[in-house]
């Protein structure tokens, strides 16, 4: 995408903003399903969600050495029955929905205790479930009373608003990530601690369920892109609000509990704006503007005459055509296009000329889609 393009697509945004009215990177303090009904449908671009996980403790949680454990105790977890925790995820999930744009993405977070229940409001409503996530902690608590196995995970549904969707995946940039390889659907990552915990005056932890920012970042880096929109229902200490700052997406947080917003609002505030240039991620091939090869030899980044080489072998001539001034490919009284030329010599009935074919340049070899980048490079700059 050009600079030009991508400038129009956020002036895009920035009018339809203004037309909705979005409290935009700011948190509204509240019951979250009557907040969510204060915002216009189809605004959002991506919510992710971290609910209560009604976990239906009776008692209190203990260490071998019978000091208590931390555990989730707030009033925000507790429902009276299924039926009632049912319909208070019926209600949001549904709001949910009606926020999303029609591109839009949905991430929800849960453990045993609730996620089947979620993902089945989610279907019922409409949500088309694309992955479920597995967030492998590498480092959970332990099961204390040794009646149960060690609960290390906690799984994340990442949904389109329905089947027919044309959600957003930043499938190279993930690719990125993880250092060329395809990522996958387990995520090791560890739980929040440490620095990263926000904590009191007398260094209690704020929250009981913070989620690490890594997490996030996984999340808002796949799913979103720059400028966009993310609705974060549960907002608690504000981690999906901090990590959308520093990848440069806005942000809207819902939360009821004063001392939460409190902390989210001083944790984010401390984040500096990203700079802008460093916010490009790696795209498909496929998104770049298309660049005819004959363009490369009408702006003189190749000459007529020049000779290209295969990837096998800088000797062969097995592997060597001509550029003629019409951006075709000379060889053995033969011609044709790059692609038609590199498909030939290797026997295929087709190949992609850009990465099969090099230009020898001061003894080494420079691949021609890497001056197809230049020459996009150049010609967006000016």
């Amino acid at each position: 995408m050009t600079p030009h393009a991508e400038d129009a697509i956020n002036m895009s945004k920035e009018i339809l903003n203004q037309k909705h009215n979005l409290p935009l990177n700011k948190i509204i303090k509240g019951n979250c399903i009557e907040s969510m009904r204060s915002l216009p449908n189809d605004s959002i671009d991506v919510i992710f969600a971290d609910p209560p996980y009604n976990l239906q403790l009776k008692n209190d949680l203990s260490r071998p050495d019978s000091s208590k454990v931390n555990g989730v105790t707030e009033d925000w977890d507790r429902f009276k029955s299924f039926k009632e925790y049912d319909q208070f995820t019926k209600d949001w999930i549904s709001e949910a929905k009606r926020l999303l744009k029609p591109e839009g993405t949905i991430w929800v977070i849960g453990s045993y205790h609730n996620i089947f229940r979620v993902g089945n409001a989610m279907q019922n409503i409409g949500f088309w479930i694309l992955n479920d996530i597995i967030w492998h902690k590498s480092n959970p608590m332990p099961n204390f009373k040794g009646t149960r196995f060690t609960n290390a995970h906690e799984t994340i549904i990442w949904a389109s608003k329905d089947h027919n969707s044309k959600y957003n995946f930043n499938y190279h940039a993930m690719k990125s990530l993880n250092e060329g390889i395809q990522m996958r659907s387990d995520w090791h990552i560890p739980i929040c601690s440490g620095g990263e915990r926000i904590k009191d005056s007398n260094g209690n932890k704020i929250h009981s369920t913070q989620k690490p920012e890594a997490l996030l970042y996984r999340v808002l880096l796949s799913s979103s892109k720059k400028n966009d929109i993310v609705l974060d229902p549960f907002f608690g200490t504000g981690t999906t609000g901090a990590v959308a700052k520093k990848l440069g997406r806005n942000f809207i947080g819902l939360e009821r509990e004063s001392i939460y917003i409190s902390a989210a609002e001083a944790r984010i505030n401390e984040i500096d704006s990203p700079d802008e240039q460093f916010l490009s991620t790696t795209v498909s091939k496929k998104t770049q503007k298309r660049v005819p090869f004959g363009s490369l030899v009408e702006n003189g980044l190749i000459k007529p005459g020049a000779v290209l080489r295969g990837p096998k072998s800088l000797k062969s001539k097995k592997f060597m055509a001509t550029v003629r001034a019409d951006g075709s490919l000379s060889m053995n009284g033969d011609s044709g296009s790059i692609h038609q030329m590199s498909a030939k010599v290797q026997g295929k009935e087709s190949s992609n000329g850009w990465t099969f074919w090099h230009l020898e340049k001061e003894g080494k070899l420079e691949l021609i889609d890497d001056l197809r980048t230049e020459f996009l490079n150049i010609n967006n700059t000016n």
